[in-house]
């Protein structure tokens, strides 16, 4: 895909630019002064439908939803109308992120953040740690068998994963490398169609003890419930919200929303 092969050009001349072992040396030094990690799975893993806010100015499926947003804005927002996490798009190119927006994210809010991007690279899962992520999105279509020596990866920089999954197949793949939070995509990377059928269906055979996470496609109340009852405790939730004319009313109104089987 143009955006992973963009990725991995990216990565190559950051690379260049600092080696990996340098990013990781920095960060050794920086855990010697005790930084304070926002724990990303323990924030979703609360009582009820925990909702990750998304800072996504456009996207390829979608277009331009809020091109002017400012990141520090929307973060305290978010934050302010009860997002449990937030997610910050990085990815330049397709999205219009930047690691600023995770910068501006981190300083106005203590919500945990997730960097959303293309990871391709350990180098990337350092960079991360280091700009202020709380945890990565690591794609198991994109990775393949390499998802698990990114998580390892993850563990190494003190991030949380968010493993994203479109089908049976993946979601065992992703399962065997030890996942400990899976986010169900329920937008077809092929032809960027949405149903939420696809968390109904592979929610439920995420294993115990997994953090399950349903994404993309959730618009209403009605959605976040949908997938309440499929068994999603956290819904990642972008466009909904960066479209909205109140984005922390959308919010709320998501964060209400309850599955039929709510164990309260």
């Amino acid at each position: 895909a143009p955006i992973v092969e963009r990725r991995r050009a990216a990565v190559a001349a950051a690379r260049a630019a600092r080696p990996t072992e340098a990013l990781w040396d920095a960060l050794a030094k920086r855990a010697s002064g005790g930084e304070a990690r926002r724990d990303f799975r323990a924030s979703l893993a609360g009582p009820g439908l925990s909702v990750i806010a998304e800072l996504k100015r456009r996207s390829p499926s979608a277009g331009a939803l809020r091109p002017a947003a400012d990141a520090a804005e929307t973060a305290r927002t978010y934050a302010d109308a009860g997002a449990a996490a937030l997610s910050i798009l990085t990815e330049p190119d397709f999205f219009g992120g930047s690691l600023d927006d995770l910068h501006a994210a981190r300083a106005c809010q203590d919500r945990p953040l997730l960097r959303k991007d293309f990871v391709v690279d350990e180098h990337q899962i350092a960079e991360s740690r280091l700009e202020g992520a709380d945890a990565v999105l690591l794609i198991v279509s994109v990775l393949g068998r390499a998802t698990a020596r990114m998580i390892e990866a993850c563990g190494r920089a003190g991030l949380d994963a968010l493993v994203e999954v479109h089908d049976a197949d993946e979601l065992a793949l992703a399962a065997d490398c030890g996942a400990r939070i899976v986010g169900v995509n329920n937008r077809n990377l092929t032809d960027m169609s949405v149903d939420l059928g696809v968390a109904e269906r592979l929610l439920p055979r995420v294993p115990r003890g997994t953090l399950g996470v349903a994404e993309s496609g959730i618009e209403t109340a009605d959605d976040a419930g949908r997938m309440r009852a499929a068994g999603a405790e956290a819904i990642l939730v972008g466009g909904a919200l960066m479209r909205a004319g109140d984005p922390g009313a959308a919010l709320r109104a998501l964060s209400g929303a309850e599955g039929d089987d709510d164990p309260g």
